[in-house]
């Protein structure tokens, strides 16, 4: 039974370092997305644009955000991607149309920033997600270590009966 005791305070010691480092890393990610001091445009229709003209600052107007920067990208280009504005411009300047071939590449390099700043974003809210599971693991951990070390081990000692018989 001591080495039952030794594994529940071993894990509740995992999940006290593993809430603070979750916590920590909430913090941290929430604070570099604030320094950014980004709003999500007033056209934001995430969640029925719940998050429409809120600063960045959590992983849900992190997607907000995200989820506005491809519908701009993607007006801005008529619905072309950065693949297919890629194939036209291509197209274009095999075809001898330079002119055109350059705006299909301006607009590539728009929809390539785009995808840059969707993409970062995307890591912060994925960043939120992994912070939240170790949190959550570290609270069930220290539930396991508590349930470990609340074990009463003469509750569950064998008891030899007079016959010799082990209950």
């Amino acid at each position: 039974m001591k080495t039952t005791k030794t594994v529940g305070i071993l894990s509740i010691i995992a999940g006290l370092i593993m809430i603070i480092a979750g916590a920590v890393t909430w913090g941290v990610v929430t604070s570099q997305l604030k320094a950014e001091n980004i709003t999500v445009p007033g056209d934001s229709e995430f969640m029925g644009g719940a998050y429409a003209g809120k600063k960045v600052g959590g992983p849900l107007s992190a997607y907000a955000q995200a989820d506005i920067i491809n519908v701009h990208a993607l007006n801005s280009s008529n619905g072309e991607t950065y693949a297919t504005l890629g194939k036209l411009a291509n197209e274009a300047k095999e075809a001898g149309d330079t002119a055109k071939a350059e705006e299909y590449t301006k607009q590539r390099t728009s929809m390539m920033t785009a995808s840059f700043l969707r993409s970062s974003l995307f890591s912060s809210v994925i960043a939120y997600g992994v912070a939240a599971l170790v949190i959550g693991l570290g609270v069930l951990f220290g539930l396991i270590g508590w349930a470990l070390t609340s074990i009463n081990p003469q509750r569950y000692a064998a008891v030899t009966r007079a016959d010799g018989a082990v209950v």
